[in-house]
């Protein structure tokens, strides 16, 4: 396994372990009694792992099976977008709760009556000292007087408590305002009003963007880290075992490929001997003469080959051209060689 793929397995685990972090604890808030909850967090275990490992797992299938799996992975994706979005919004609900609650009242006087009552009884006030004011004084107008002195401080009392009770109300709305406003994320609120739209929507949208970020990023880690190296492939046909999706070279037995590989090693060894002699008898006067080099075209073709049956490489110009940094030209004849094998994916 080499250091990429070590990452790439951590990366995965690392995501899919966070996907069921999410699931389970959206099972504990929207299951109500226990059993309901573990069934719950068991289904959302099962579609966060099948949305996670289908994808790789039916890599190498037949179209059918790719078509079904294509299929389930996308009602698996949905379905757990849908579970962790909910695990977005309770989150939020929750974090707006706990900031809401710090916002506190400043202590308050009361009177206990409402400003509705204050104004009934003051507009009773007006209307007896309009009276007194309407009468005329023939006689002793002291007992007149003290009335519409009483009246007058009897309308002065009910003036500052209606005064009361609308401060009173005053810092009631403005509590209730900032704890609405502190019940929504910043970021969340300000968005909104730039989109001219409510929270509520901006908080399902980014939930679902989340989810589906985070459901999208493990499948891709899961389909880097399950999949096997073109190496891994040529070694294990090379050694007799048949690669996933690779079928036999040859009609004969395959267990006879051990004592060939040891009977080609041992005239190569041999070869190289041989010409490790020749150098070793040459005279430094004679001209050195430069060994011819093999043409790597049939070693091309083999890998591209083996590559193209495992899945790896599709037989077009363009895959060639990347898969060995190679001409246009070059991937041309590569591609006619291959199709004169009749090697297709």
């Amino acid at each position: 396994m080499t250091a990429m793929s070590r990452w790439a397995v951590a990366l995965a685990i690392g995501t899919t372990g966070t996907a069921v972090s999410l699931s389970v604890l959206a099972g504990l808030q929207r299951g109500g009694t226990l059993p309901e909850r573990a069934v719950l967090i068991a289904l959302g275990i099962v579609l966060v792992v099948s949305a996670h490992v289908l994808p790789a797992l039916t890599r190498g299938a037949s179209a059918v099976a790719r078509s079904v799996g294509s299929v389930l992975w996308l009602a698996c994706f949905v379905a757990v977008c849908y579970g962790h979005a909910g695990f977005f919004l309770l989150a939020q609900r929750h974090a707006g709760a706990l900031r809401a609650s710090t916002v506190t009242a400043s202590p308050v006087v009361t009177t206990g009556r409402s400003l509705s009552v204050v104004m009934a009884d003051r507009a009773t006030m007006i209307a007896q000292l309009t009276a007194i004011d309407a009468r005329r004084c023939t006689g002793d107008c002291r007992t007149l007087d003290g009335r519409r002195t009483t009246l007058t401080a009897k309308l002065d009392a009910l003036n500052a408590e209606a005064d009361d009770v609308r401060r009173i109300e005053a810092e009631r709305d403005r509590v209730t305002t900032q704890r609405d406003a502190l019940l929504a994320d910043p970021v969340t609120s300000r968005l909104a009003a730039l989109l001219g739209t409510t929270t509520a929507r901006v908080d399902l949208l980014s939930g679902l963007a989340f989810a589906a970020v985070l459901e999208g990023v493990a499948c891709l880690l899961w389909t880097v880290a399950l999949r096997q190296s073109p190496s891994a492939v040529s070694v294990t046909t090379a050694t007799g075992v048949t690669a996933p999706g690779v079928a036999p070279l040859a009609d004969g037995p395959v267990a006879s490929q051990p004592e060939v590989t040891a009977v080609t090693a041992n005239h190569a060894s041999e070869a190289a001997s041989r010409e490790t002699a020749g150098i070793s008898h040459a005279s430094p006067d004679d001209p050195v003469t430069p060994l011819p080099v093999a043409d790597s075209t049939d070693d091309d073709v083999a890998r591209i080959a083996m590559e193209v049956a495992a899945g790896f490489v599709r037989p077009t110009v363009a895959d060639i051209r990347r898969r060995l940094n190679c001409s246009q030209a070059r991937a041309v004849a590569l591609r006619r060689q291959l199709a004169e094998r009749n090697v297709t994916a």
